[in-house]
């Protein structure tokens, strides 16, 4: 009887509410973007802020989030996550306006990821905007590296 090998999962530990916070900030997950996700804390109250939260769901796989926070105009009608890729780190580089004094804003990041074995990068400068008195995603666009 052979045996088939088979490559060791590369799953992510589980985030809990008390463990480090996916986007980096020096929080545990339920103070920091968890409480943004559960609804716990109303919404984000700054464009960054913002972007670490949707980083966050983004790490855990939460896709209601992602889209409750997109601008109703370029928010796509269902998101659908790739279980087999993990974020591993953000990196905010720049933030322009973004704060209670603005109505739009744009936070220049890098995100990384593994998937199939192979890291890679996401550098984006995205695009926020306030709808209803909260900060939306409204879209990005891929600088030069």
């Amino acid at each position: 009887m052979s045996r088939r090998k088979t490559r060791p999962r590369t799953s992510a530990p589980a985030v809990t509410a008390d463990t480090p916070c996916p986007c980096g900030l020096d929080a545990a997950y339920g103070a920091c973007c968890g409480r943004f996700h559960g609804g716990t804390a109303g919404t984000a109250p700054t464009a960054e802020l913002l972007m670490r939260s949707r980083y966050s769901a983004f790490a855990v796989g939460d896709a209601a989030y992602l889209l409750r926070t997109w601008a109703p105009e370029t928010r796509p009608r269902t998101l659908d996550l790739d279980p087999g890729t993990r974020w591993t780190g953000l990196e905010i580089l720049d933030t322009t306006g973004g704060t209670a004094f603005h109505q739009t804003g744009t936070v220049t990041f890098r995100a990384r990821y593994a998937h199939g074995g192979e890291a890679g990068a996401l550098h984006e400068r995205s695009r926020f905007a306030r709808h209803d008195g909260a900060w939306v995603y409204v879209d990005g666009d891929f600088p030069d590296d």
